[in-house]
């Protein structure tokens, strides 16, 4: 049994939060992408009921996100963290012994529990729960280790679909969740003394009323809107490159240097640390995607450097999704309140996808990529006005 937080080092907390953050990743948000094309071909059942499993997981993630977020506060990160694994094997396991699509979408429902319970959300309100105002380095590291999480699962999940086919890709990894992601988090995480949820929620450094509400929902809405454009930009990247005269080689090759370009950014925030306030990371992040979309406007070469712009931007975006609300709100509620930002922005991430389609089909590449420009110059928008206002508030 551990006793106390202090128990265990802050760097094997870290890596064993950063290890099975990678590998729950790669297993749900990234596990669809390799075996859509193979689950189509054994089944026959419509691509866009295989794809569409993933927007049910992260609509359910995403409802019960607020509750997670209060569990985390009340109980603490260890026992939400493990039950995770157990629902992420769950819905692995179903997914892989589906005979027929309901089931198969049952599965991802199960599979959203997990994920609600398991990914950067109840990661950060957990770090935020054992380390308060000092989580914000635990928060970066943490992102480090799951940017490589496509990076690792993919070519894994083509190696076993390969080998056994999807459904023995499911169940390994399912296999994977309990014999690593389960132990990691039961062995790697300490275990905290329940308490209970401070009654006036996350107030502490906004100066409190009007402003403390503003502040929060600004922030929501810079992430909500964050998450529909990088998700519509993920699933329409090659169709918008190829619309601007690339072929499917060279559109592969190029967005190829979004996961590198999220990483690169994410080591130099960790070299950073905490010299300036993490708003100007959102800051920054904005700027980037904003930049970096309207860059795939123009010819290869300033597209590539609009890739890796952009995916600069939106590598720090994660940061600034656990970093920001803890300086703003402070400790006291912060777990709590990762769990409510999180809901409108996995259930609008679900959404995406539908949205984007409607974008292309009615506006076509081009009009679609104008789009996407407009609204990341709204959040860079919104962005200054939270800027401002927190600064107002302390002077």
């Amino acid at each position: 049994m551990l006793a106390a937080p202090e128990s265990l080092p802050r760097r094997v907390v870290v890596s064993a939060l950063g290890v099975a953050q990678t590998l729950a990743w790669g297993s749900s948000y990234y596990l669809i992408s390799v075996l859509a094309r193979p689950i189509a071909a054994d089944t026959h059942w419509p691509m866009e009921w295989i794809v569409g499993g993933l927007s049910v997981g992260l609509m359910v993630s995403g409802l019960v996100s607020p509750n997670v977020g209060r569990l985390i506060e009340a109980r603490g990160g260890r026992p939400v963290l493990a039950a995770s694994a157990v629902l992420l094997a769950a819905g692995l396991l179903v997914i892989g012994l589906a005979p027929n699509l309901p089931v198969f979408i049952a599965g991802w429902a199960v599979l959203g529990l997990a994920m609600g319970a398991g990914l950067y959300d109840p990661a950060f309100a957990a770090l935020g729960r054992l380390y308060g105002e000092h989580a914000r380095s635990a928060i970066t590291n943490v992102t480090l280790f799951a940017g490589f999480a496509s990076t690792v699962c993919w070519p894994l999940s083509a190696f076993l679909v390969e080998h056994v086919g999807w459904r023995g890709t499911c169940l390994a990894y399912a296999a994977l969740a309990v014999l690593v992601i389960l132990p990691l988090y039961v062995f790697g995480f300490p275990r905290e003394a329940p308490h209970a949820i401070p009654a006036h929620g996350p107030a502490r450094n906004t100066g409190g009323g009007r402003g403390q509400w503003f502040a929060l929902i600004t922030f929501a809405a810079i992430m909500t809107l964050a998450s529909v454009i990088t998700t519509v930009v993920s699933v329409d990247l090659l169709i918008l490159l190829q619309a601007r005269g690339l072929g499917l080689a060279e559109a592969v090759g190029l967005g190829a240097l979004f996961g590198p370009a999220q990483v690169a950014a994410r080591v130099a925030q960790a070299a950073i640390g905490d010299r300036h306030h993490p708003l100007w990371t959102l800051v920054a992040s904005t700027i980037g995607v904003t930049v970096g979309l309207a860059m795939l406007m123009g010819g290869p070469a300033v597209i590539a450097a609009g890739i890796l712009l952009y995916g600069a931007g939106s590598g720090i975006r994660s940061i600034a999704r656990g970093t920001v609300p803890l300086a703003l709100f402070g400790r006291d509620g912060y777990a709590a309140l990762i769990g409510m930002l999180a809901m409108p922005v996995l259930v609008a991430q679900a959404a995406s996808p539908a949205i984007g389609a409607v974008l292309m089909r009615h506006l076509g590449a081009e009009g679609a990529m104008a789009a996407l420009c407009v609204a990341a110059g709204a959040n860079i928008v919104l962005t200054s006005m939270l800027l401002v206002s927190v600064r107002r508030r302390r002077r």
